[in-house]
């Protein structure tokens, strides 16, 4: 005679008669949708008639640690970037909401090209080789070079994964051979002809002396009069300036289409990429000459102006947020023809 079914019901627990065996067996069962097909997996959870056995073996099942629910490690940089991105503690939740944005693009870069490659394939040279094709815009190289060797390391020691030498070691701070170079003044007059997002981005940059990513994100409410409210993103803070007349008068000139200055849409900023591609496009139609000048040098350009003009080491840090070694270093690129006026009209 067939026995009765046990009564224990929970989520995802089918029971099957064995007919062979003359028993009932527990299985533990998961569903999901594969586009238009449905499809299904089924785990035999061998108790053996223990019913303590059989709780611990479905709460495994449950929670995916059974050793028939493991996947074959591959070792694949998705797999890490997957682990990174949901792991609260060691991975995403460990750093900052902001820093955790920044690693959004370079990790979907790697997924996009390198998704299924076996990190332990990986080598040094490779890394180099995509940091040189990036040595145009060096803040992307450098946060490129710098998601590998957190992933790389996040591998090796939260994953156990059997990997060697970080290949990004060193490169986290890739940055140009050369510090970057102040606009010449030939450089400065052919922007009255340039795409007019170069001509804002640059108007934007000289005028607020902040970095490139923070210029080109600045909105119209951050003006305000003769004043406005610039952003130190190394100290993450905001600060409230002068705002140059010359920039005054620029803003007054610009079309308003949106929340910011560079507007995307009503509430999106144009992104610093889409600027930058438009200006080297500008900047390969002046010919070679104009080839070392990126647009961070703009920021160094507003440096040399302010020592030109006299300011102090202190009011240009006010202005620009700069380190006292940077500001000193990008004085010496002020006019010697200006600065020495002063001195020489002493002598008489």
């Amino acid at each position: 005679m067939k026995p009765a079914k046990p009564r224990v019901t929970k989520p995802r627990l089918n029971w099957k008669w064995n007919a062979r065996r003359e028993t009932w067996d527990p299985y533990h069962r998961v569903v999901w949708r594969d586009g238009e097909k449905q499809k299904s997996r089924e785990i035999k959870l061998d108790w053996g008639g223990d019913f303590k056995k059989l709780d611990e073996l479905y709460w495994k099942a449950q929670g995916g640690k059974l050793d028939q629910q493991a996947r074959p490690q591959n070792y694949t940089w998705r797999e890490c970037i997957e682990a990174w991105r949901s792991d609260l503690t060691h991975g995403a939740g460990k750093v900052a909401a902001s820093t955790a944005k920044s690693y959004r693009a370079p990790m979907d870069r790697i997924m996009e090209k390198n998704g299924s490659m076996d990190m332990r394939k990986t080598e040094r040279k490779m890394v180099k080789a995509a940091l040189t094709q990036m040595q145009d815009t060096p803040r992307k190289a450098s946060r490129f070079g710098q998601t590998i060797s957190l992933l790389w390391n996040y591998a090796l020691r939260e994953l156990d994964w059997p990997l060697g030498r970080n290949p990004a070691a060193g490169f986290g701070k890739h940055k140009p051979s050369k510090q970057y170079k102040p606009w010449p003044k030939w450089m400065v007059a052919a922007l009255s002809d340039a795409p007019e997002r170069v001509r804002v981005a640059a108007s934007l940059i000289i005028g607020t002396g902040q970095r490139p990513g923070a210029a080109i994100a600045m909105r119209w409410d951050q003006f305000q009069g003769e004043w406005m409210t610039v952003v130190d993103d190394k100290a993450d803070e905001e600060l409230e300036v002068y705002c140059p007349q010359s920039l005054q008068a620029a803003l007054e000139a610009f079309e308003r289409n949106g929340e910011h200055v560079l507007s995307k849409n009503l509430r999106e900023p144009l992104g610093y990429n889409s600027v930058e591609k438009t200006f080297r496009a500008w900047r390969g139609s002046l010919g070679r000459r104009a080839s070392p000048y990126v647009l961070h040098g703009l920021r160094k350009l507003a440096i040399v102006e302010l020592a030109e003009a006299g300011t102090s080491d202190a009011e240009i840090q006010a202005v620009t947020g700069q380190s006292a070694e940077m500001v000193a270093y990008y004085r010496k690129d002020a006019s010697r023809k200006k600065l020495s006026r002063t001195p020489q009209e002493r002598r008489g």
